[in-house]
């Protein structure tokens, strides 16, 4: 009796979490008079909404500017963080605990505080208006340097003694040895980065102006917001599920190594 009332609580949560997601896909797929039910099954079903989506804004050039920005920046946190986590776990030099004590203060500082900043300087190098200013801020990342460093923490120190034995280089040790065995936190590294990239709204309408540079987020927020969706809640609804589901199918891919990092990850250090 235990058990049948603990997982019927579970299943009870899970439908309350995931009842918005369905009834948001179902109000998609929906005519437009319908919408407004607590059901879930449309009594019939229409692309109305999604071919909208598709004539009145360029849904598909965001979606691959999207896709390259957020690929751009997660291989490049990836690489660069990786590279800043090993040097801060396994290089000695003067001030290694004083600069990870900066890297952690940094993730106190609010993003306002930098916005002015860093546009000045997306200004300076004529930067605005280009896929430059949407990728360069966002290569080094704190958390992910935070979790290389407590990963790289918890690989034994005779992996890399016999490796320098063999003459390999600290690059080639993190590439070839580190890499292979971090597999799970480079997952987790690459999952967040590329949602919190994908997600970003804000910056990208500071610097892009230019339509064909949107990204998939930042045309999706004009699009409803802007009037241009003309008050239609499918619509809206519709442009919302194209932007979430690629994110929903990277986590579906990659969930395991995400869960098998976040439980491991952090536990030395």
């Amino acid at each position: 009796m235990k058990k049948f009332l603990f997982y019927a609580f579970l299943i009870f949560w899970t439908i309350l979490f995931i009842y918005p997601f369905l009834w948001m896909l179902s109000a998609t797929l929906r005519p437009e008079a319908e919408i407004g039910g607590f059901g879930i099954i449309p009594s019939s079903v229409s692309l109305t909404s999604f071919k909208m989506v598709f004539e009145k804004i360029p849904i598909l050039r965001s979606l691959l500017n999207s896709l390259f920005v957020a690929f751009s920046v997660t291989l490049g946190v990836i690489v660069f963080s990786s590279m800043i986590g090993y040097s801060l776990a396994r290089l000695q030099f003067r001030g290694r605990n004083l600069m990870f004590g900066l890297i952690i203060f940094t993730m106190t500082l609010p993003f306002q505080i930098t916005l002015i900043p860093q546009y000045i300087l997306m200004v300076k190098f004529h930067w605005t208006e280009t896929y430059l200013a949407l990728i360069v801020p966002y290569l080094v990342n704190t958390f992910a340097i935070i979790l290389f460093r407590q990963h790289f923490l918890t690989i034994p120190q005779d992996l890399i003694d016999a490796a320098r034995i063999d003459g390999c280089s600290e690059l080639r040790i993190l590439f070839r040895v580190f890499w292979p065995l971090s597999v799970p936190a480079i997952i987790t590294v690459g999952i967040i980065t590329f949602m919190t990239v994908w997600n970003e709204v804000l910056w990208p309408m500071i610097v892009i102006h230019e339509r064909d540079l949107m990204t998939m987020p930042q045309l999706v927020t004009i699009f409803v917001v802007g009037g241009q969706a003309e008050g239609l809640m499918g619509v809206k609804l519709a442009a919302a599920t194209l932007l979430a589901l690629p994110i929903i199918i990277a986590y579906s891919i990659f969930q395991r190594y995400f869960i098998a990092s976040m439980a491991t990850s952090g536990l030395k250090g």
